[in-house]
């Protein structure tokens, strides 16, 4: 979420800049800038104009940097965003001086169906710009697409540092502690995640000071768990109390995939199911069983994911904060066992 009170301020182009060096410096590691400017193919030391400053290289050729200093590109990406990895158009050797890699599929398949106002405004870019990124009419430099990236997830750190070490890029570093630190908390306390954005909403931030269990309340718990939770919330610099009030100290999109995600898909399944017999005014709780062909429903597969993506986005950049709410989406699928000798479902 951002632009709330209490966050602390957003990066700003100056810093996209800044984060940019900082990567093309962590790439060049301990060879020169001459040496690796040789590396690509260049006759003059472009790898120091881009460390200064002076010019960046498109996130394309950043791409070959990594190829060419020996990191696995396809890997960063995949463990980034696994769901859309398949979309980023590699050639068969990145080394090579003439590759060109094309990002714009990948770009568009993360933007899934969100707008590209939406995803402008939040980049601090014009619609104009963009429009021509994702369509791969223009190559974005690599500051651009990493606050393109970051609009569309909050969390292009995350793909840096599955580039280089995040401890070598400190404009990154200290918001993606942060957010490693989320994440081993909505492990260890799924309900930390809804506590979080019930501090964001209009109404808890119009309270003078906080009220020991008016977040229990709204989400069904125990007033002793919520004060357990704001404890290791404060304690892993998450949130601050400051003017009788928790807030968080910056925006956090919190990236919960891995092995250990069914238990929070559990829990968060459970909180649906605990809703049914008390359901309030919007919610919405709905199945429905179908069949039909593997085709469409593939269809219907892809059409979810996109929801969920385009959903995210809009809550990211959503204004004014009046509701938390919890969203749950499953597909589960059922197949007749027809024995020895039958085909694949």
């Amino acid at each position: 979420m951002g632009g709330h009170e209490g966050a602390e301020s957003p990066v700003g182009l100056d810093d996209w800049h800044l984060a940019s060096r900082e990567l093309i410096e962590a790439l060049r590691g301990k060879r020169t800038g001459a040496q690796l400017s040789r590396r690509l193919g260049y006759r003059t030391n472009v790898v120091a104009d881009w460390e200064a400053g002076r010019r960046f290289p498109t996130a394309e050729e950043l791409l070959r940097v990594c190829a060419r200093v020996g990191i696995d590109v396809a890997a960063a990406f995949e463990g980034f965003h696994p769901a859309t990895a398949e979309h980023l158009k590699l050639p068969a050797d990145l080394r090579a001086p003439d590759a060109v890699p094309d990002l714009s599929p990948w770009l568009r398949a993360l933007r899934g169906r969100s707008p590209i106002g939406l995803i402008a405004e939040r980049a601090g870019c014009s619609r104009y710009a963009v429009g021509r990124w994702l369509k791969g009419q223009t190559r974005p430099r690599l500051p651009d697409f990493l606050r393109l990236v970051d609009a569309m997830t909050d969390r292009v750190s995350d793909l840096a540092a599955g580039l280089v070490p995040i401890e070598q890029l400190p404009t990154l570093q200290r918001r993606h502690g942060r957010r490693a630190a989320a994440r081993e908390l909505a492990f260890e306390y799924p309900d930390s995640e809804a506590i979080l954005r019930l501090m964001e909403t209009d109404a808890y931030r119009a309270l003078p000071r906080h009220e020991p269990g008016v977040l229990a309340r709204a989400l069904g718990l125990e007033e002793a768990h919520e004060a357990e939770v704001l404890t290791a919330l404060e304690h892993a610099g998450i949130v601050e109390l400051r003017a009788g009030r928790y807030r968080a100290r910056e925006p956090l999109t919190v990236d919960t995939s891995g092995p250990a995600l069914d238990r929070l898909r559990a829990h968060w399944t459970r909180a649906a199911l605990q809703r049914l017999p008390a359901r309030r005014d919007g919610d919405w709780l709905g199945y429905n069983l179908m069949s039909m062909s593997q085709q469409d429903l593939e269809r219907v597969r892809e059409i979810l994911r996109d929801t969920y993506r385009q959903i995210r986005a809009l809550a990211a950049a959503s204004e004014p904060v009046e509701e938390a709410a919890l969203l749950n989406l499953q597909l589960v699928t059922f197949a007749v066992d027809g024995g020895e000798g039958a085909g694949p479902c």
